[in-house]
């Protein structure tokens, strides 16, 4: 297939130049690496997985996604990611979240280093019951992963928050401030908008889903999104974007998966969505 070879070669040009590839972090500030020279970090990333369980992701778009995350974990890209970082390991968290304070760790922090690792957790994503939550708050999710970080025992080179979502953030505090707050720690945000749906169904959905997460959710250096716009494409992406964030690589383009690069900070300019749009939809719906 097209876009598993374009993978592999591009794993194989990121070993041949010695692992130096985009998207890639300084080290974390509290790894010791920078101040001894002599800690090294126990796994390649840390990658926290945010998966949204909002009320508008109706009941296939769930399953697909967690089968999804699952069947991408044990994939043979993803594996063969795992072998272009140093060490050939990674630790991922997998949590669900809806509205702020509504988020559940299915997956607590698991070290994957080869098949048998994969597929145990691959496992236990599947194991648990699919549920579906109420409101939207990228905020919430992203304050929670950023916690998740603090309590993970594995330091890594990088730190990764791997978001998904169906809309904008309704609930709880802006997520810019939430974002803004995880990019000054070092953590990068990568997104996964689903536009699968035409959104005039919905009064909270908004029809440019990709640039309000471009301009308003993502950040750090090597950022990108890669949106969903087909949903039989659904599984494919989640693999290309797990595979990428691993191997610290930078997507390419495709028609119905279409991943996006970004390498700033914060928004370096005036976003093109109102970053706010989410709670303000959300305020009209609630006085009609």
């Amino acid at each position: 297939m097209r876009l598993s070879v374009s993978i592999g070669a591009m794993l194989v040009a990121g070993a041949m130049v010695g692992g130096d590839v985009s998207g890639v972090a300084a080290p974390r500030p509290d790894s010791g690496v920078a101040a001894t020279g002599h800690t090294m970090p126990s796994v390649n990333v840390e990658l926290a997985i945010a998966v949204d369980v909002s009320y508008s992701m109706d009941m296939d778009e769930l399953a697909i996604q967690r089968e999804g995350y699952a069947q991408a974990i044990i994939s043979k890209d993803f594996l063969q990611a795992l072998k272009a970082g140093p060490g050939g390991k990674v630790a991922v968290t997998y949590f669900e979240w809806s509205m702020s304070g509504d988020e559940r760790v299915i997956i607590p922090w698991r070290v994957i280093d080869g098949p048998e690792t994969a597929d145990a957790v691959a496992a236990e994503i599947m194991a648990v019951p699919v549920r579906r939550g109420s409101s939207t708050s990228i905020s919430g999710a992203i304050n929670f992963a950023v916690k998740l970080f603090e309590e993970n025992p594995h330091h890594g080179l990088r730190r990764v928050i791997d978001i998904s979502g169906d809309g904008p953030n309704n609930d709880g505090s802006p997520v810019t401030g939430a974002r803004d707050a995880a990019l000054a720690k070092g953590i990068v945000i990568n997104g996964l908008p689903i536009m699968v749906k035409d959104p005039s169904g919905s009064p909270t959905d908004i029809p440019n889903l990709d640039l309000y997460y471009e301009d308003c959710v993502i950040g750090g250096p090597g950022a990108f999104i890669l949106t969903i716009k087909n949903r039989e494409k659904f599984q494919e992406a989640i693999r290309t974007k797990l595979v990428l964030e691993i191997a610290g690589l930078t997507p390419g383009d495709d028609e119905d998966v279409a991943p996006k690069r970004r390498i700033v900070p914060a928004a370096g300019k005036e976003p093109r969505v109102n970053c706010l749009i989410g709670e303000r939809k959300w305020q009209e719906r609630r006085v009609r």
